[in-house]
């Protein structure tokens, strides 16, 4: 089995990747439109190259189902109806699952160890990132470390705004990471905290910024 990268290099990949797609679709467009026009999936293509050029780059799989990485994270394969229906959680799928990479001996037997939700164009606080982050939280949350092989989930986002806009980026991710942190702090065994949150002025046009809000679980 490979050694797992480190949270750090993980972060540290997705920033870039999203860094990358906003310069790539900058040049396509010849200088035209924001990466906030572009489909969310341009994010999580590019994300997924930058992680993938890791030295010990995990297995990386795009809208893996919650039934999926639920049965390839808790001790039990069996054990993932129980859990959602406990959880309420429905099906749905998570824009990036990162496994433990190593020879397969069924196709049965991945372990997930990291899930991503990824938005962009976000620029103000909606039901729908809130229901991502109480999702991921749902699917972490447990009594015990061992009661499930995730280490932590990522709300990775792409903002942007215009010079006329009245509310600028920084009171924005402010008010983003304020409404994350109260459905976080409702889970006793979870913590969160965010990285990235550079605002980058584009002369004449705008600004925008990438940021990283980190789920994982909290035992001492």
């Amino acid at each position: 089995m490979h050694k797992f990268p480190s949270q750090k290099e993980i972060i540290n990949s997705v920033i870039k990747g999203i860094e990358t797609a906003k310069n790539n679709f900058t040049y396509w467009t010849a200088d035209e439109l924001f990466l906030s026009y572009a489909p969310a999936k341009f994010l999580t293509i590019h994300i997924s190259q930058e992680i993938a050029k890791l030295e010990n780059a995990p297995e990386i799989f795009i809208d893996a189902t919650v039934a999926d990485i639920l049965r390839c994270s808790l001790p039990s394969r069996r054990d993932f109806r129980d859990f959602m229906k406990t959880k309420y959680l429905a099906q749905d799928i998570m824009c990036l699952t990162l496994d433990e990479r190593f020879e397969h001996k069924s196709d049965n037997d991945s372990i997930s160890r990291v899930i991503m939700s990824i938005k962009n164009g976000v620029r103000n606080v909606k039901e729908e990132y809130k229901n991502e982050i109480e999702k991921m939280c749902k699917m972490i949350d447990r009594e015990k470390l061992s009661d499930s092989t995730l280490d932590y989930g990522l709300f990775a986002f792409y903002l942007d705004i215009s010079n006329s806009a009245r509310k600028k980026s920084e009171q924005r991710i402010e008010e983003i990471i304020d409404n994350f942190d109260k459905i976080v702090s409702s889970y006793s065994n979870l913590k969160s905290r965010f990285e990235g949150g550079n605002v980058k002025v584009i002369p004449n046009i705008g600004e925008y910024s990438i940021g990283c809000y980190i789920i994982e679980p909290n035992f001492k």
